[in-house]
């Protein structure tokens, strides 16, 4: 194993919950009266915190979104996910050989940590993921692609920046772990690999990941 840890994200890598949840985000946004298609919130949003939400709206149309807009969002998204939501095909499998190896992991999401919870007790992913190695930008503020996420869960991981490897899927969370100076693995299942520019390798299927990661 060339790596101490394995740092997952969450939406898309863990658990396929993009494709929901942006044809969720665009639905409201256009609600609200700011005309978003699926591609555009994949492209603009994708692997983003909520405050980035917020944040490119009132740059762009100088309007604010509604106070309740986080927690009517994350009511559909939930709803959702209860109806349907799975873990990506291969995810679990992958734990096993990483747990089978010794080799620690942890999940770091934009997402907060009631929506990475919601989820993983959906898909049965809550038995590989005890609250110690769940982190969530809600831990420090500033998400992706800040560095500040994968910092924290190396840091309280107790390993080394350039020891931890990144498997994500989305432009800004590449961005992000190559700020904290972390290789990424990019998974271009829903992304195309000319959005992951930077990474390390990419892979389209699960089955493909244990060998790159050296196990």
């Amino acid at each position: 194993m060339r790596y101490d840890l394995v740092i997952f994200d969450n939406d898309g890598v863990l658990v396929d919950s993009e494709p929901i949840s942006n044809t969720l985000l665009a639905g409201y946004l256009t609600e609200l009266g700011h005309p978003t298609s699926f591609e555009e919130s994949v492209r603009d949003y994708m692997g983003s915190a909520m405050h980035r939400i917020h944040e490119l709206v009132e740059e762009r149309s100088g309007q604010r979104l509604p106070a309740d807009f986080d927690e009517i969002f994350h009511a559909r998204v939930f709803a959702a996910f209860q109806a349907e939501l799975e873990a990506v095909p291969g995810v679990e499998e992958v734990l096993k050989r990483l747990s089978q190896s010794g080799v620690p992991y942890c999940v770091a999401s934009s997402g907060s940590h009631e929506r990475i919870r919601v989820g993983h007790r959906k898909t049965g992913l809550d038995a590989w993921f005890r609250d110690e190695i769940v982190f969530s930008a809600e831990d420090v503020g500033r998400g992706k692609p800040s560095p500040d996420l994968f910092l924290h869960a190396a840091a309280r991981m107790g390993v080394a920046p350039e020891r931890c490897v990144v498997v994500e899927d989305s432009r800004l969370g590449v961005q992000a772990a190559l700020a904290a100076g972390m290789d990424v693995y990019g998974f271009t299942a829903m992304t195309p690999e000319e959005k992951l520019s930077g990474a390390a390798g990419f892979f389209r299927g699960m089955e493909e990941l244990p060998a790159m990661l050296g196990l």
